[in-house]
């Protein structure tokens, strides 16, 4: 299959190395000129995935329509801030059904929209869906077993993302829970922030242990309330993806966090990680979506002060344990 990549980052890399491996002809398209040079040169990103060589059928293009044009699946891998404007880049050369699988994380500030849903905003004649799990760039380009979901309202669409990408490495399970993947994929990231942080301040295994629990909660409930599937938030997407964000060297969520609570600003943190840092961007949208919905999520309030309140984190941690006490398990009830 012809593919195109938006996006050369760490990700599209690291998809680029997947499906060329299953021999698919893969275009991959930046907006950095000088990105695209190193890759056309190197056919290695030297900056944010090193070590991973595309020795596969691989273009490098700074033209978008190149990328997009006469490609029979599109994957949409830029940061969660730069997907608006690149699908408005993209939409004149999308034909009508073409798939897009988005395979970036994070909700939009302002509109409160998911990634998918700006998607259909701007290119309404696409077929689209999401791809999202425990899958950081630096092992799947290292060929190292993971496993992820596509989510899709076409189950046929689902069907082909998985044969696309589905490797002796690579286990692709699908679903139609679009929103629930979504959401997982996007506010786990804002609970990451929170895990790095009480690293970055020494709180332990048990704190650690503690704001992934609770933290899948304030996802589910949040997630249910806005038609997410409750299995969803037990799955890949979900559980999954949390763990390995809040605990793996990878994440860049976890080390913003981190290098927070030693003290740093949060833009200071972002300066350091050199890579968007996605919870940062969905903070804010996760905090007024649970306003809106009517939903209790005190990590991702105490996360939200921390980023643009300049509350002290360990202050944030003394608040988050001293709340009212209240049962683990809200719906069952005593005998």
């Amino acid at each position: 299959m012809k593919i195109g990549i938006l996006g050369a980052g760490s990700w599209g890399t690291a998809i680029a190395k997947l499906l060329t491996l299953n021999k698919h002809e893969v275009t991959m398209w930046s907006v950095d000129a000088e990105e695209i040079a190193m890759l056309n040169e190197y056919h290695e990103h030297k900056q944010k995935l090193p070590g991973v060589i595309l020795s596969g059928i691989v273009d490098f293009t700074t033209d978008i329509q190149s990328a997009i044009e006469e490609k029979e699946l599109i994957v949409m891998a830029v940061p969660s801030p730069f997907i608006r404007n690149t699908s408005k880049q993209a939409a004149p050369y999308i034909k009508e059904g073409q798939i897009i699988v988005c395979v970036s994380k994070g909700i939009e500030e302002g509109t409160l929209m998911t990634l998918s849903e700006v998607i259909e905003q701007e290119i309404p004649k696409a077929s689209v869906a999401v791809l999202s799990g425990p899958s950081h760039a630096e092992e799947v380009g290292k060929c190292m077993p993971t496993t992820v979901v596509v989510g899709s309202s076409d189950k046929a669409v689902a069907e082909t993302i998985q044969d696309v990408f589905m490797s002796d490495f690579f286990r692709v399970y699908i679903s139609p829970d679009v929103t629930g993947i979504e959401l997982g994929g996007a506010l786990k990231n804002v609970i990451a922030l929170a895990a790095g942080i009480a690293d970055g301040l020494g709180c332990g295994d048990n704190a650690k242990a503690a704001l992934i629990t609770r933290g899948i909660v304030e996802i589910k409930k949040l997630g249910v309330k806005m038609g997410g599937h409750p299995e969803t938030f037990s799955g890949l997407s979900g559980t999954g993806d949390l763990i390995v964000t809040c605990a793996s060297v990878h994440s860049r969520n976890r080390k913003a966090g981190f290098l927070m609570g030693q003290g740093k600003t949060c833009q200071e943190a972002m300066d350091e990680v050199k890579m968007v840092v996605e919870g940062v961007y969905s903070a804010k949208a996760a905090l007024e979506l649970a306003k809106k919905y009517d939903v209790s999520m005190p990590i991702v309030e105490a996360v939200n002060k921390i980023l643009f309140e300049n509350y002290p984190a360990r202050e944030a941690v003394k608040d988050l344990l001293g709340r009212d006490r209240t049962s683990e398990v809200t719906s069952l009830s005593w005998n």
